[in-house]
């Protein structure tokens, strides 16, 4: 695993061992900010169930000014912590070691995010629930761009009931990108 583009191009990350995290793929990842990359440059970037913090190093590598990664795991936590110190990327993020919904608790007066990504462990079905308090919260801005990584066969119906739309659907072999915008 490594960052894909951007000032920190070619860094190697470290990763949990174990099967707790499901580290997202360099071709998936290399995919998923191919079609972020308009969005990337000066964006606030919220990592939740951030695992090893690959997507967000790879965000704040293409341009985003900050990011905040979420993750509950202490083995995660502290390779989050690796991660940033190995890339120089400190001054630039916040760890955020809480489960949810108390993580979002402690953003509520922050300023909303322009990037929301989420890969919530895929049988949890958490995705409602996050999006509801995300709103709630209003960690989000009308422009804000959610991704949710989830099972290629998750069944979507959760977001009849909130104020999000799907606005692209990325699919790969197991599991595929939501990309959701406010109604």
């Amino acid at each position: 695993m490594r960052v894909i583009a951007g000032t920190r191009r070619s860094i190697p990350l470290v990763t949990v061992d174990g099967l707790d995290t499901r580290p997202t793929t360099d071709r998936i990842k290399e995919t998923l900010f191919n079609i972020l990359q308009p969005d990337v440059a000066n964006a606030r970037f919220l990592d939740l169930f951030a695992g090893s913090g690959q997507i967000g190093i790879e965000a704040l590598s293409r341009g985003a000014a900050y990011a905040i990664f979420v993750e509950q795991n202490r083995k995660c936590v502290e390779c989050i912590q690796q991660n940033l110190t190995k890339t120089k990327f400190l001054e630039e993020s916040k760890v955020v070691a809480s489960s949810m919904p108390d993580c979002l608790k402690t953003l509520r007066n922050d300023e909303p995010f322009d990037i929301i990504f989420m890969d919530p462990p895929y049988q949890s079905n958490m995705e409602g629930a996050v999006l509801a308090m995300i709103d709630d919260m209003e960690l989000c801005h009308d422009d804000t761009i959610i991704i949710i990584e989830a099972a290629l066969k998750r069944d979507l119906s959760f977001l009849d009931e909130l104020p999000f739309e799907v606005v692209r659907t990325k699919e790969y072999k197991t599991n595929q990108h939501i990309f959701l915008r406010k109604k």
